[in-house]
């Protein structure tokens, strides 16, 4: 979140969204930008998009490890590796599918992040489908990043409302 008084989020301008009112700006999200806030501006084809691209490239994603898989199998280098192959891209994309989604509903902290990167690389069909269920509800993201936005907005209300007026005018009895 931005306060307008520290700019706008990188990529927005201050009219560009719904609304000019003064406090939080909400953070877009890749590929929807601020759409996701009134779900205007191409939002349901751009979910629509985003499905069926994360699907695609799910599907390539296991064409591209078949490929692997049979030239595992060309080498011939036995059973026992060609299992540990295939259990292991299943693992990574169970743990990667769950990571992504939990990440639709909260922030990770950065260690974890950079601690499950090569993890979330292997396992990046999990990531790919977890997009695609997400994006078959709402702009993956969108949940985590509206709630956000509404408490830093009443927040941001919350303060607003108990200034009244200039404090140095205050009359003081005494």
């Amino acid at each position: 979140m931005s306060d307008e008084s520290s700019g706008t989020t990188p990529g927005t301008t201050p009219g560009a969204l719904s609304g000019t009112t003064p406090g939080p700006r909400p953070e877009p999200i890749r590929f929807f930008g601020t759409t996701w806030l009134d779900h205007d501006n191409g939002y349901g084809p751009r979910r629509a998009g985003a499905a069926v691209g994360s699907l695609l490239l799910a599907a390539a994603g296991c064409f591209v490890l078949r490929f692997a898989y049979e030239g595992l199998a060309i080498a011939d280098v036995g059973k026992f590796v060609n299992l540990l192959v295939v259990v292991m891209f299943a693992i990574c994309s169970a743990l990667a599918f769950r990571r992504t989604w939990e990440g639709y509903t909260r922030r990770h902290d950065p260690a974890s992040v950079a601690s499950m990167r090569g993890l979330m690389t292997i396992g990046f069909i999990g990531g790919l489908l977890a997009y695609f269920f997400r994006s078959l509800k709402e702009a993956p993201g969108e949940e985590l990043h509206r709630k956000e936005y509404e408490t830093a907005r009443a927040q941001y209300e919350k303060r607003t409302s108990r200034r009244t007026g200039n404090p140095s005018r205050k009359k003081r009895k005494g």
